[in-house]
């Protein structure tokens, strides 16, 4: 039996486009849409091929509550306290000026470093880690 190779992440939303130009700019990743101009779809992908390939697909329902599964931006890796908040907060404000919120701020405790809580263009919920 042959093992997973690729991961695609897949999002349901009301504007494929707009949500996917924001992850591509959180990521670096690079846009493809369809050559039809429908725009039912956008893709995001990693130009080092390294990363998870992103689907955005047009449905008419609107998002009703909490996401399940969510993704974790990880801009603060080996970082611990101060330098870690300050890189996670730098990077929060970066992403509020394209269009994300900030949801809440997780300070560091005993058990667990900080972590922001944020949503996308369309309210799906992700954290800086």
């Amino acid at each position: 039996m042959a093992s997973v190779k690729k991961l695609q992440v897949t999002f349901d939303c009301a504007e494929p486009e707009h949500v996917a130009r924001f992850w591509c700019e959180v990521l670096g990743y690079v846009i493809t849409l369809p050559s039809d101009g429908q725009g039912s779809w956008a893709v995001c992908s990693d130009p080092t091929g390294e990363g998870p390939r992103m689907y955005f697909q047009r449905v008419p329902e609107g998002k009703v509550a909490k996401n399940r599964v969510h993704l974790d931006v990880r801009a603060g890796t080996g970082l611990v306290g101060e330098e870690r908040l300050a890189t996670l907060e730098a990077e929060r404000d970066r992403l509020i000026a394209l269009g994300a919120v900030c949801v809440q701020v997780l300070y560091a405790d005993d058990e667990n470093e900080s972590c922001i809580v944020m949503q996308d263009v369309e309210g799906n919920e992700f954290c800086l880690d």
